[in-house]
């Protein structure tokens, strides 16, 4: 097994004749391919019809699953953003009722009365008189009309806190308590303000054609009344008509013909009006009389089929289970469905609805699912005619296609010879990666240096385009100095894919510690600082860098900036949204051996942030000591170390004093509990920051070293690595442009520049090129 590996590793020492027989090699397969199926092809020209419908219909599926992902996530983001905005005016308007009840209820007129009231009714006042009571409630109407009548309150009554009506503006509920209110009244009588959901009346109110009635929608809002030592002793509550301001409000969200927002309580009844009222009297939901309404008359049920075309269910309407969103809502989740599911009258329809439990309602936006989705139906009928088009078409289609053909192979050609991808033009390799190729190249018309990354020939499926786009779309959203910036991405008329970024003039840090040794304490917080600075921004996106090391770390000298620090290869990062991963990063192992912190080793799936800051602090251990942290024999016993084994203090590996707030920090990002590490990049920074030598490295030295190691004449540091670097010292070095990968088993390997040592990505689990 151990042969094996060496002979692996061995092979693998000549990365640029390995590239060039890779390259050689599909180059040749590739065109011997396309000439045979061009032949076979133009002796059974019959097949091209067949081959046209086939790439049609994946085609036409491609598009109508296109248009259908799209409108579904535009559909989910403006049900959720009117739901937001439902919502938000909802609670603002509750807020103002809610001010509105402590305002009259602070007043000191009511007070005075209440306090009045209170004390006639527990038999405490000194003359008592049977006509005080009745004086003061008349009062107390008269101080409360203005308030009222401004806010379109239409009654009021006042408690005692045993929740007894001492006062109200129906004389039928005076002396009494009325379990109806004992909801809303003892969150008040706890000093709350409280409003309480949309509930039948228990008194005689007017209906709309002017009939006296109970069972009508009512709801009312509270606030604590206090007395001079500011202690709650009653409450006022003010009536409000829901069908007023309540459901006018959620009456605005409403989405196309068929869009509707409305409330619902806890056994899932709707406590605001429906826009359908009409149509669910001829589906028999509502009693077919004058003035019938949904509010307070409806529970959104699952009627088991779509009764607005003619279903009506064998089962009693009590026994049917609340719809999908009703379900969700009552058990306290919020939710948005693009996907469809059927409503109170088994319409399917898609929807979003969230449960406000301050107010014990839910609110729920939906709309009917064939509106939603009623462009599809004009993408099905224009590939409808597209099929019917098609066997004119076969003949044309067949001389095109050779025509582009004979084209693109003559494109090919010449993009190799000339090594052009379109603006930029390729000077000279850099090196190779687990994933791509680099050049050194230019912008044919700006001429600006620039690093151009291509997706390796070996390694193009759909798999490697996605993780290769996501490394682009990635590193295009960080716009931190210290993060390597991106300029261009596109896909050349052959078929090669590629970016553009920034040229790095500098070297990583693997081969800064090689060549010159440890580094001053001074320069490793300079440099640390950055890093930081990079990754916070990464974090601060919830993105996991998941592969920081030496080798993935330039420092650059950029204009007049010396130890310009640049971070680079985001293609191994993990989002921290599994949703906004999309499944691109390998379920395996993924990362350094190295530079792994124990999480990443033990459960992959589940690094976040503070796996990258123990990376961080491995590689300031390595910067200041010139060693990693553990150093072992095998991979397994390496992960042993980082999992288990407490590293050594610096100040132990080097044999003489270092910063002891240097050494606390760095050792501290290598806890092995992530909760005993600094949380955030930041927090690490300042950390680094209060070291007493941290302002030590100045300007005047960073480019005092610079202006010596650029003229090439110094050597490397005697304590550096002993292995020989075959490469010009005067080039351009960086992990990601030189890394020279291979694949053993399931195991992928990158070696080191000098190909002495496995310094790099490793996966277990299935590889990229699986």
């Amino acid at each position: 097994m151990v042969l094996n590996f060496l002979t692996y590793f061995r092979r693998s020492r000549d990365p640029k004749q390995r590239a060039m027989a890779h390259m050689t090699l599909a180059h040749s397969s590739a065109m011997r391919t396309m000439m045979q199926s061009g032949l076979f092809l133009k002796k059974q020209a019959w097949l091209w019809p067949i081959l046209a419908v086939l790439a049609l219909s994946v085609v036409g599926y491609g598009v109508s699953s296109a248009i259908r992902l799209t409108m579904k996530q535009s559909f989910q983001s403006q049900l959720q953003t009117l739901l937001n905005v439902e919502t938000a005016m909802l609670e603002t308007w509750m807020g103002t009722q809610a001010d509105s009840a402590e305002a009259q209820a602070n007043s000191q007129q009511v007070r005075a009365i209440v306090e009045k009231l209170i004390s006639a009714s527990e038999g405490l006042t000194p003359e008592p008189s049977d006509t005080v009571p009745t004086q003061l409630i008349a009062q107390l109407g008269r101080d409360l009309s203005p308030g009222m009548a401004s806010q379109d309150f239409v009654g009021y009554f006042v408690t005692d806190r045993q929740m007894k009506i001492l006062a109200g503006s129906h004389a039928e509920l005076m002396g009494r308590t009325v379990p109806q209110f004992e909801s809303f009244l003892l969150k008040t009588l706890d000093g709350n303000s409280a409003i309480s959901a949309p509930f039948p009346s228990v008194v005689l109110m007017k209906d709309d054609s002017g009939q006296m009635r109970t069972g009508l929608p009512t709801m009312f809002v509270s606030a604590p009344i206090r007395d001079a030592g500011f202690q709650v002793v009653g409450a006022l509550a003010l009536e409000i008509r829901p069908e007023l301001e309540f459901t006018r409000i959620l009456q605005l969200g409403r989405i196309g013909i068929s869009g509707e927002t409305y409330a619902f309580n806890k056994q899932g009844l709707m406590v605001s009006n429906s826009r359908f009222d009409e149509d669910l009297m001829l589906m028999g939901l509502l009693p077919d009389v004058p003035g019938a309404k949904s509010i307070l008359n409806l529970t959104l049920r699952n009627p088991g089929g779509n009764m607005a075309k003619g279903f009506r269910s064998k089962i009693r309407r009590a026994e049917l289970p609340l719809t999908k969103m009703a379900a969700n809502a009552v058990a306290g989740e919020a939710g948005v469905d693009v996907e469809g599911y059927q409503d109170y009258r088994g319409v399917p329809v898609v929807g979003a609805w969230t449960w406000l439990p301050k107010y014990g309602i839910g609110i729920a936006t939906e709309v009917d699912y064939a509106e939603a989705f009623q462009p599809l139906n004009i993408v099905q009928w224009m590939f409808s005619g597209i099929y019917t088009l098609l066997g004119l078409c076969s003949v044309a289609l067949f001389v095109v296609t050779l025509v582009v053909a004979r084209l693109r192979r003559e494109a090919q050609r010449s993009a190799i010879e000339a090594k052009q991808l379109g603006q930029y033009v390729l000077d000279r390799k850099l090196g190779s990666g687990g994933m791509g190729v680099v050049y050194k190249g230019h912008h044919a018309m700006l001429r600006r240096p620039t690093a151009i990354k291509m997706l390796n020939v070996d390694l193009v499926n759909d798999s490697s385009i996605q993780r290769f786009e996501r490394e682009v779309q990635i590193t295009c959203q960080l716009n931190h100095p210290n993060t390597v910036a991106v300029y261009d991405y596109g896909r050349t008329p052959e078929g090669v894919f590629y970016y553009a970024m920034e040229y790095l003039d500098g070297i990583d840090l693997q081969v800064l510690v090689e060549r010159y040794g440890p580094q001053s304490e001074s320069r490793v917080i300079r440099i640390l600082t950055q890093v930081c600075g990079s990754l916070f921004e990464a974090h601060s996106q919830g993105l996991v860098h998941r592969d920081i090391k030496p080798a993935n770390i330039m420092i650059n000298r950029r204009g007049s900036e010396p130890d310009l620090v640049k971070v680079l290869d985001f293609g191994l990062v993990k989002a921290l949204d599994e949703k906004k991963q999309s499944g691109l990063t390998t379920n395996g192992l993924t990362g350094t051996p190295l530079y792994m912190s124990p999480e990443a080793i033990q459960t992959p799936l589940l690094v976040d942030t503070r796996s990258d800051l123990y990376a961080v602090g491995a590689v300031g251990y390595f910067l200041l000591t010139g060693q990693a942290v553990f150093n072992a024999q095998s991979l397994v016993e390496l992960c042993r170390q980082h999992v288990a084994q407490v590293p050594d203090a610096p100040s132990l590996r080097l044999a003489r004093a270092v910063s002891p707030a240097l050494e606390d920090a760095i050792l501290a990002c290598l806890e092995k509990n992530p909760a005993k590490r600094p949380q955030t990049a930041r927090d690490l920074a300042l950390r680094l920051a209060k070291t007493p030598t941290a302002n030590d490295w100045t300007l005047n030295e960073a480019e005092a070293w610079w202006s010596r190691h650029e003229s090439g004449r110094e050597t490397p540091h005697p304590s550096s690595s002993p292995q020989t670097d075959s490469r010009d010292a005067t080039r351009p070095l960086a992990s990601d442009y030189q890394a020279n990968a291979v694949t053993i088993g399931h195991i992928n390997l990158t070696t080191s520049p000098s190909g002495d040592s496995p310094y790099a990505k490793t996966t277990f689990g299935p590889s990229s090129a699986d």
